[in-house]
């Protein structure tokens, strides 16, 4: 538990927000049982290594892109061959087709393009089982994916939160200076009604301000 926690306040960290299709993507690849590949997946052959590179990405709940594949799985200096990359992006090209990886469109022209893999599971062209993480290992990226969408909130969810805290602070700060105006029109003024309403609408103000100058 504590592992995973630990893991948890490094992705939240260091990773950016997961947008919702990556968090689609993510969903889809846990919830697939056996994906059915035209390729084969052999250890030891490209193939093979570009998927459970994909795998290891995806258990940290990340999409790689090609340079981060290959960094992983060949080394950094591999990272700098523009020929090399091509050749993978080939192959990634072909795993595609063949129903074991998704390539992600870009956000921006100058970015490379991200890659999922469909799942962990597949059936290859030889008819046999591969498979590219345990029970164990799903079950603890589906606790973490759960536990960082509890503390990601959507723009709309946020949006929404925001304008209730801001209804709510509005709320009390005229409550409040109702309250002070109602006492001064009684023929004796209780200051202890006076100080507290002047100090929670004075409080709610600065709240409300602070709100509003963030948005």
């Amino acid at each position: 538990m504590l592992c995973q926690l630990k893991l948890l306040k490094e992705l939240t960290m260091s990773q950016r927000r997961l947008t919702p299709n990556e968090i689609r993507f993510l969903q889809e690849a846990l919830g697939t049982d056996y994906k059915i590949g035209n390729i084969r997946l052999r250890e030891g052959e490209y193939q093979y290594d570009l998927a459970r590179a994909i795998a290891s990405f995806q258990l940290e709940l990340h999409l790689p892109d090609v340079k981060d594949i290959i960094k992983r799985t060949y080394g950094e200096e591999k990272t700098n061959d523009i020929q090399f990359i091509r050749k993978i992006q080939t192959i990634l090209k072909k795993m595609e087709k063949s129903n074991i990886v998704r390539i992600l469109p870009k956000k921006q022209p100058w970015e490379l393009q991200r890659y999922a893999l469909l799942g962990f599971k597949f059936q290859d062209s030889d008819k046999n089982i591969v498979v590219f993480a345990t029970d164990p290992q799903i079950k603890q990226m589906q606790n973490l994916l759960h536990s960082l969408l509890s503390q990601q909130e959507t723009p709309k969810t946020k949006l929404i939160n925001i304008k209730a805290k801001i209804c709510i602070l509005v709320f009390i700060v005229i409550a409040s200076y109702a309250t002070i105006l109602w006492d001064f029109m009684q023929s004796t003024t209780h200051p202890i009604i006076f100080v507290s309403a002047f100090s929670i609408a004075v409080m709610c103000s600065l709240i409300l301000g602070k709100i509003l100058s963030q948005g």
